[in-house]
């Protein structure tokens, strides 16, 4: 007969508190990250379709969609059935958030960027569906809705920003590339802001106001075609030699891969945006470009993180050093 104290104990089962709230990080940890990211993006289409179909005004007041109903009522037909999907999924965009903060909450003292990007995403969050009701509230004023766009695409970046930590080496990090790249790359994401703050702009003046009724903010849409492209070309040549460039770094940041997906994005951006406007903004193609902006911001994102490493000092192929 074998000795029972040289026998194995086996392992405790896993309990649901542990399961929401690991204390490491885990592949629960990493799905909630994605979907973080994932869905910061997607209501970014759903809120351009409010807009591109116009139901901007399909709820009539916030928070209640009537002034008698929380829902929309049948006499308020599609418009409303569509603005009411957008504010609906803001409460599952707060879920997400909220487990993802679960999920690494008990990191606070070792991981404490973890539990605060998505503190910050779900904040953001909040803070976006009250502006939201502001925009309804003033009858979809260009302003308000420009800065509400913005507020997603700052949200798209912290949780791009959370994806890459949560695959991240822990510890202190420091500049991992020569400081005349990263420069270069900083310059590059400032091109972006501008691109970015431009194309919204220009979205104000166009046609796509979300409703009949509501005001544009009076630039002329040709003129400012014209001024949004030249931001996105210097963009483009700017990411031609990040990416070439990145071929020198060291490998294990792999920032070939980041740069490279970054040039494909705006790649894209760049094609459809040249294609709505050679045939008149149809709302398919103005969706796609405003999905993609974000998606471009998210790429950015993922280059500036990746310029840092948890590591000493490297050494170039030249014998300089990281942050010379």
């Amino acid at each position: 007969m074998s000795d029972p104290s040289a026998a194995t104990a086996a392992p405790a089962r896993p309990t649901l508190v542990s399961a929401l709230l690991p204390d490491h990080i885990t592949r629960y940890t990493r799905v909630l990250a994605w979907l973080l990211l994932i869905s910061n993006i997607v209501i970014v289409g759903t809120g351009g379709l409010v807009r591109l179909t116009g139901s901007g005004m399909g709820c009539e007041t916030w928070p209640y969609c009537t002034s008698a109903s929380l829902v929309p009522t049948p006499e308020l037909g599609v418009h409303g059935l569509i603005e009411f999907g957008n504010r609906t999924l803001t409460g599952v965009l707060v879920v997400v958030a909220l487990l993802a903060f679960l999920s690494v909450v008990r990191l606070w003292s070792t991981r404490p960027e973890l539990p605060r990007l998505t503190l910050a995403v779900g904040i953001g969050i909040i803070l976006q569906a009250v502006v939201g009701g502001v925009t309804v509230w003033l009858h979809l004023h260009p302003a308000i809705v420009g800065l509400h766009y913005l507020i997603s695409a700052a949200l798209v970046a912290i949780a791009t920003a959370y994806v890459v930590r949560v695959y991240a080496e822990p510890g202190p990090r420091r500049l991992a590339v020569p400081r005349r790249y990263a420069t270069l790359v900083h310059v590059t994401s400032v091109v972006v802001l501008i691109t970015v703050i431009i194309g919204i702009l220009l979205t104000g003046s166009g046609p796509h106001a979300g409703d009949d009724a509501a005001a544009r903010n009076g630039l002329d849409p040709i003129f400012w075609q014209h001024v949004h492209s030249w931001p996105a070309y210097l963009l483009f040549a700017l990411t031609i030699v990040v990416f070439a460039v990145s071929f020198r770094m060291p490998q294990t940041l792999r920032l070939p891969l980041w740069t490279g997906l970054l040039l494909a994005v705006e790649v894209v951006q760049i094609i459809v945006g040249l294609w709505q406007a050679r045939t008149g903004l149809p709302i398919v193609l103005v969706n796609i470009h405003m999905v993609l902006a974000v998606t471009l911001v998210s790429a950015m994102t993922a280059v500036l993180m990746h310029l840092k490493a948890p590591r000493a000092v490297l050494t170039f192929a030249d014998g300089s050093t990281a942050g010379s």
